[in-house]
């Protein structure tokens, strides 16, 4: 995917609901294959959508929206069919639906303590996922086998006239050694290569934090559709964020940018795993919260339950909650003066806290942002769960398919019922 050094595409360009700007200079051709990444691109993010709105939407004729359809058609990316209902006198415009059953991307994601491996289909729709455990101490390269061994075996249901047009793995930052220690690992370009080798006959797969690809999923189908200045936030075993900026992810040098959980907030705080004192996520995190609440700060299945406490009125675990909460807020509100986002998102673990304590997390966003930063602020509950990570995985996976449809033929390969 091509990209500046220290931005990476949305996965959504720009706006698929403005007018088409005109390129200056540009050929006739570099201008048809614009239009019909557009085209495609707008099937992709709302489904089936007739020839009239697509005219309407994308602002070109009525003639130039059904050449790029039916190019679109005899590419296999799209079908066109009659509307089902008639609403109005007259010959009904065409429907223009995205080829989900039919062309699809390879998601993955290595999360804190688990693998899993999703085909998603052109248009956003899941159409297999599988999953394994991922053992304490093992490494993200080491998890390499363990998925490809998933992709493979999703693969063997996969008709022989589909294609697979690219392929992203999203890799959260924090992990548990083989002392079942908390500790913080970089992403590299080790694991992109690791997966090729090990599926040498798929498209090729690019990696990314599990915050920034999580992020870019609440932003283009999730709950900050339309919002293209926010702060995603992601709680697990660290904290983590993925920032989109002018609707574009912003990945820092060499993707490192968003590890906001060790920011110091509390410099007499407890010790980080990453070598410092009274990073923010030693105050808001589920091992915190349990902390505060008397549990072992290793069991994560505990959170849920000092949470379903604290709803039931749990003096201890309330307390927990908001003690968590208060500096929820507090740190939100150093980014919130910081980035001047439009909105910030709870995902993961901090989804949850943030759900539990939001009249407190409120509460420190009143008092301390400059009111030119809090005025127009949206705070919000991610809505995709889980899937949050797969969904975005497959956005950047789609990417260059949606930049450029006619290189479909490169991008992608058709699938094979027995790839063995």
């Amino acid at each position: 995917m091509a990209a500046p050094v220290r931005s990476r595409s949305a996965g959504v360009g720009r706006d698929p609901e403005s007018p088409l700007p005109a390129v200056p200079g540009a050929s006739q051709e570099e201008i048809r294959r614009q239009n019909l990444g557009a085209v495609l691109r707008y099937v992709h993010l709302h489904g089936p959508t007739s020839r009239a709105e697509l005219t309407s939407r994308l602002g070109l004729n009525r003639s130039t929206i059904g050449a790029l359809a039916a190019d679109l058609v005899a590419s296999g990316l799209v079908t066109e069919e009659a509307p089902t209902t008639a609403r109005r006198a007259g010959r009904p415009s065409l429907v223009v639906s995205p080829r989900s059953d039919r062309v699809y991307a390879q998601a993955l994601s290595i999360d804190a303590d688990r693998l899993r491996a999703a085909r998603v289909g052109l248009g956003g729709r899941i159409l297999d996922l599988r999953e394994v455990a991922r053992p304490s101490g093992m490494s993200a390269v080491d998890a390499v086998g363990p998925l490809a061994d998933l992709v493979r075996d999703m693969e063997r249901c996969v008709a022989a006239d589909a294609l697979l047009v690219g392929g992203a793995v999203a890799v959260t930052d924090t992990t548990r050694d083989a002392d079942d220690r908390i500790r913080i690992v970089g992403i590299d370009g080790s694991l992109g290569a690791a997966l090729n080798a090990e599926l040498s006959a798929g498209p090729g797969f690019v990696a990314g934090d599990l915050a920034d690809i999580a992020g870019l999923a609440e932003h283009v189908r999730g709950v900050a559709v339309g919002v293209d200045d926010l702060i995603y936030l992601h709680g697990g075993l660290g904290i983590s964020a993925g920032i989109i900026m002018g609707g574009r992810l912003v990945i820092g040098h060499r993707g490192h940018s968003g590890k906001v959980g060790h920011m110091v907030v509390n410099p007499n705080g407890l010790p980080c795993g990453c070598g410092s004192r009274g990073c923010w996520e030693t105050e808001i995190s589920e091992s915190a919260l349990l902390r505060h609440a008397g549990r072992d700060p290793g069991d994560r299945a505990a959170v849920a339950e000092v949470l379903r406490a604290a709803a039931a009125g749990d003096r201890t675990a309330r307390e927990a909650v908001e003690r968590v909460a208060d500096w929820l807020g507090f740190g939100v509100a150093n980014l919130v003066n910081v980035v001047n986002p439009d909105a910030v998102v709870f995902g993961g673990s901090l989804r949850d806290i943030f759900t539990a304590g939001a009249d407190t997390v409120r509460s420190r966003l009143d008092a301390m942002p400059l009111a030119v930063s809090r005025e127009h602020l949206r705070l919000e509950a991610a809505v995709l769960g889980p899937d949050a990570v797969l969904i975005g995985a497959a956005e950047l996976a789609f990417d260059k398919l949606l930049a450029d449809p006619l290189n479909v033929g490169v991008a992608g390969q058709m699938g094979s019922a027995d790839p063995a």
